[in-house]
């Protein structure tokens, strides 16, 4: 299939069936799991298996459209954390694989936020904006057979020359084929995507098919990076991911998302008992008591799991034991102070 658009059939002209055309035929044949491509490619290089290939790959989206899940699935390690929880991704994050002769470097960023206007939120779409104006590939991730105001308007950010797949993620929620021919179709008219990949980001075969789409968009040039590393984020920074993503899975939606975690001490100690023994302080920031109290709840329960969980994590992670102090404090308005902003690490 080319980009050029397609004039939209008269209505009533093709029942759903009849308007399945063989181009939107082989998108969704190429498209089941463990089936190979039948899509092709638009000015993609043709594979030199001898040389080395490596290129950045922006995954982007609008908040909470599963970029972070398949990011983690990508890589075959949790290096950017996930929840239901709108805006849980915060920062530009990198994530590694080598495959073969390959070598992907995925960059997770942010939803664009487009509701509200406070320094946080400046500091989350400037990193987009950096993140998918220096890249080789962009996977634009949406709902299949979805699109919204949301999505148009990560859409409209897309600079001319970078070829962008467009992912249409959670395919196991659709249930008829037809449902997706008609959105395909309006989506094409969109953009000039260069192919179309639905897929769901838990299904391994999905996953695998994805990596030998995305491969033959690289450039052949030496690897970045050694071959088993993952990410480019230092210990630290995951040590206070970590504590974030566990504060969001226990408050849900009671906790604003203006809520955030700062490391006050990240320490390696020597050890008798423990080939490596980590000693983390980090202090989770709300902006009202009344926010401290639920993070805390009824006893020092709550809390207390946020930091039991959070440390499991860290010692698996960091194949370390790990003692971890979690404390919280009350700090109005941080999210729109752009000073603030920057002292807990925003861009």
């Amino acid at each position: 299939m080319t980009n050029a658009s397609k004039p939209p059939a008269p209505k009533g002209s093709e029942s759903p069936a009849d308007a399945l055309n063989p181009d939107l035929d082989a998108m969704l044949a190429g498209a089941k799991p463990g089936a190979v491509s039948a899509i092709p490619a638009v000015a993609a290089a043709p594979v030199d298996t001898t040389g080395q290939r490596c290129g950045l790959i922006a995954i982007v989206g609008k908040p909470n459209v599963g970029k972070s899940t398949l990011m983690n699935a990508l890589v075959g390690q949790k290096v950017s954390i996930t929840s239901r929880k709108a805006q849980t991704t915060r920062h530009r994050i990198t994530g590694i694989r080598t495959k073969d002769n390959t070598q992907f470097v995925f960059v997770d960023t942010p939803g664009f936020q487009t509701r509200h206007s406070t320094a946080l939120n400046k500091s989350l779409n400037k990193t987009v904006m950096g993140a998918i104006g220096d890249v080789d590939l962009i996977l634009f991730v949406v709902e299949a057979g979805s699109f919204t105001l949301a999505d148009a308007k990560v859409l409209s950010l897309f600079k001319p020359g970078i070829p962008t797949l467009l992912v249409a993620n959670k395919l196991d929620t659709v249930h008829r084929r037809a449902e997706i021919a008609p959105w395909l179709r309006d989506m094409q008219e969109r953009h000039p995507f260069a192919e179309f990949v639905p897929m769901s980001a838990k299904n391994k075969g999905d996953i695998e098919r994805l990596f030998g789409i995305v491969g033959k968009y690289l450039p052949e040039q030496p690897w970045w990076y050694a071959e088993d590393e993952l990410t480019d984020r230092s210990e630290k920074f995951l040590a206070s991911e970590t504590v974030r993503e566990k504060l969001f899975r226990f408050t849900g939606d009671e906790l604003p998302y203006t809520s955030t975690v700062v490391i006050d001490k990240f320490e390696e100690e020597k050890s008798k008992q423990h080939k490596r023994f980590m000693k983390i302080a980090v202090t989770i920031v709300v902006e009202r008591d009344g926010h401290k109290a639920m993070v805390i709840g009824e006893g020092g329960e709550r809390l207390k799991r946020i930091s039991t969980e959070a440390r499991q994590e860290l010692e698996k992670l960091m194949d370390a034991k790990v003692f971890l102090e979690v404390w919280v404090k009350v700090r109005s308005g941080w999210a729109d102070d752009e000073a603030r902003v920057r002292s807990f690490g925003y861009e």
